[in-house]
Order: structure tokens, then sequence, then C-alpha cells
């Protein structure tokens, strides 16, 4: 099933539904102290308007993460305990409902609690996408995990990768990290839709805000934890080049790199469901113990 909304191109958009979350019960409540400097060309309008696709869609059971200028409506297979943790960041024009049914119920097999995080103006939460304050969004997010690093799994899916890199960036004691059709080079995918001149500054400018935040091979480059890679070689949107370069710049010595021969960037799950699941599957009890 695709779940987009109608007549948006190049984005994410699940081919798999699961049951959603029951219930109707109360919204936890988590704070992040922190004040939100907007950067004036990774928060541009136009980057928001252009480069996200959000769409409203009620989550029972939400927990509420506060932070600057918004509250991001996640959600948690169970409360915290002493079981390993998947931290998922889901792809563009995705939202956490669209997630929170089978994978959970697969990933709990394989001895992890799921936790998926948001993003501003998606699902329930409030806000406006935002490149730049949605990196520094990455902490309050952790934190509401409610488990040390050394006990989560990043997970990132396309658009989500960029908030996974951010993750193990900031937190490199995380037991291992996760890259699905994952974005390296985060400047070619903004080429795609703007240009520097709309946000009022010189190509140059855009070039130098986007390695300042966004350089993603320094920030694998400091991670050593295993890393799993998965990627479709027809991936229509995000090229394997991008999980070649990931896979490449990754400091793990315990790192793989799979390359699925069917599907494209929305049907990689889809098309390779077991083959998809058993590479995720060896890659948690690897790391899980």
């Amino acid at each position: 099933m695709t779940l987009a909304s109608p007549g948006l191109r190049g984005c994410d958009r699940l081919e798999y539904q699961g049951p959603f979350p029951d219930g109707d019960g109360p919204l936890p409540w988590i704070g992040y102290v922190g004040s939100m400097t907007p950067d004036p060309i990774l928060d541009h309008p136009i980057i928001s308007e252009r480069y996200f696709f959000p769409r409203d869609t009620p989550l029972p059971n939400a927990v509420m993460v506060e932070v600057p200028g918004a509250k991001l409506a996640c959600w948690r297979s169970a409360p915290p305990t002493d079981r390993p943790v998947l931290l998922h960041f889901h792809g563009n024009g995705e939202v956490v409902a669209d997630w929170a049914g089978q994978l959970t119920g697969a990933v709990q097999r394989m001895g992890f609690e799921v936790f998926y995080g948001e993003y501003r103006g998606y699902g329930a939460s409030t806000g406006t996408p935002m490149l730049g304050a949605m990196l520094d969004d990455v902490p309050a997010i952790v934190e509401a995990v409610g488990v040390p690093p050394e006990q989560i799994v990043v997970f990132g899916r396309s658009v989500g990768s960029i908030y996974a890199i951010e993750a193990i960036h900031r937190f490199p004691s995380m037991r291992g990290l996760v890259l699905e059709s994952g974005i390296h080079d985060v400047l070619e995918r903004l080429a795609l839709r703007l240009h520097p001149d709309e946000l009022g500054c010189t190509a140059a400018e855009l070039q130098h805000a986007v390695s300042r935040r966004l350089d993603h091979g320094m920030k694998l480059g400091g991670y050593t934890g295993p890393c799993l890679v998965l990627h479709a070689e027809q991936d229509h949107l995000v090229g394997v080049h991008h999980a070649i370069a990931n896979h490449r710049a990754v400091a793990s010595k315990t790192k793989r790199l799979v390359r699925f021969p069917r599907g494209d960037h929305n049907s990689i799950m889809g098309a390779n469901m077991e083959s998809y699941m058993t590479e995720l599957a060896r890659f948690l009890a690897a790391v899980g113990s």
C-alpha cells in the first residue's frame, strides 16, 4: 500500500502497513532543556517546504517529547527496562504510525524493544520541519528512550539516516547503527530541489552550511561501533553510491553492506522481506548480547 499524500514526487512512500497501535492512553511528556536559534540556511522555509513531506496522522499512546518550538509525537513498544532498544527514524513522507505495527513485533522477537522517533510537523507532532533544528532534536529523543546510549541501536531509513547519523555522532557509545536507503551527500539531495539564490545565499555558503552540520563522512568516521548498511541496487531516489560511501566512511571494523538486487527505494523491504529481516535479525543478535 502506498501511504504518501497524492502528488508527492521524490519522497519516501512506505509500501506496507502493519496494525495500528491500539489504545487511547495518556500522553507522557518528556521535556528537553534547550534553545532554538534557527539556522538561516538549513532552517530556511524553502528547504522546509521542498525537502520535507509531512502529513498529519493521529498516534494513540504517543510519547510526547518536548523540544524548543515543538512537541514530537514518538512511540515506544514498552517502558524502559534492561532490554536493548532499537531507536527508529523513518523516511520522508512516512510517519511513526506507518511503522509501529508489524515491525514492532518482529523486532521484539529479535530481543529488542522499539522506540520510534518522530519529526517536527509529522504525524501527531507540532511544529514545522526544519533540517537544522531537527538535528538538535536528536538528544531529546535519545533521552526519551529512557535507557543509556550503550543500550540503543539506532536505525535510520532514507532521510532518517540524517538523524541516525547525528545520534551516533553525539552518542558514539551507542550499541549499533543501521542505515537503510541512507543518504551520504545531503548537499546532492538539496540541489535537486532548490537553488542557493532562493535561500539568499551563494553556492559556497550553502556548501559550507551543509558541511558544517551534515558532514556524514566526518560523523561516520568517528563511530567505531557495529554498523549494517542496507540498500536496493535499483534505488531511484537515493542511489546505491550513497550506501557505498556510508559503508566506506564508518570507522567500525564490524560493518556490513548489503545490496539487494530486488526492489527500489520504497519497496526495499517488501521486495526482500525474508532476506531483509534475516540481515536485521543477525545484526541485532550480534550486538544484543
